[in-house]
């Protein structure tokens, strides 16, 4: 289990990505590209998913060598508490747990804005 509090003194990249299996395989290698990004500059990135069937969301995540944090989230619980509605969304939650910043659809974590925002928290 996973929860917010673990990473208290580090920048959250929480990323809703919807039903891994069935729609990430278009996105997987822009996900799998962010950690290398920023997590070395004391940000955390982590994903998560709606798929029900944990067989094949583990399964895909090892043929697809997913080298990120990702949770499963079948039940939709986490989407609840944060009101996401479409996939994929992205939270950015600052090193004091304050919710800064919120991305609908895909995010080009290359561009200078985003680079900046993020070194800025």
């Amino acid at each position: 289990m996973v929860a917010l509090h673990d990473f208290r003194g580090k920048v959250v990249v929480l990323k809703f990505l919807g039903d891994v299996v069935s729609t990430l395989c278009g996105r997987i290698a822009i996900v799998g590209r962010t950690p290398g990004k920023i997590e070395n500059r004391g940000i955390q990135v982590v994903a998560v998913s709606v798929d029900v069937d944990g067989n094949a969301y583990r399964r895909f995540l090892r043929d697809q060598k997913v080298d990120l944090l990702t949770v499963r989230d079948p039940d939709h619980k986490s989407d609840n508490l944060y009101g996401t509605f479409k996939y994929p969304e992205t939270y950015i939650i600052d090193r004091d747990g304050k919710l800064r910043r919120k991305f609908v659809g895909p995010v080009d974590w290359g561009t200078p804005e985003v680079v900046d925002f993020l070194q800025k928290l």
